[in-house]
């Protein structure tokens, strides 16, 4: 498994990402600076999505968005379920169910 670094900065990417367009090799700019061949083809490829070039992907306006409708989604399951459990146990402690295993006191 490969390390975890953290993201390179967005304008870094863009410079390298020119570079490429302007005719540099991604080997050639990997030999120099210190990302991998590989992840500068995937700024290159990203960038044209985002411009629209390319459409065999997400933007990055929409992975963004995607990112924050999951974060959305998982907090809204959580508050559902704490929700859930907190009117089950509210119609024990009324009476208005009869008791059940898991949730006393």
């Amino acid at each position: 498994m490969g390390r975890h670094r953290m993201p390179y900065p967005a304008d870094f990417r863009a410079q390298i990402v020119e570079l490429v367009k302007s005719g540099r090799t991604p080997e050639d700019l990997a030999r120099e600076f210190e990302p991998t061949a590989q992840t500068i083809i995937n700024w290159v490829a990203q960038a044209d999505r985002d411009v629209g070039v390319r459409h065999d992907g997400l933007t990055t306006a929409e992975r963004q968005e995607l990112t924050r409708l999951r974060r959305e989604n998982r907090q809204l399951k959580m508050e559902r379920d704490i929700l859930s459990q907190a009117a089950a146990w509210f119609a024990r402690e009324t009476g208005a169910v009869p008791p059940k295993g898991g949730m006393d006191s």
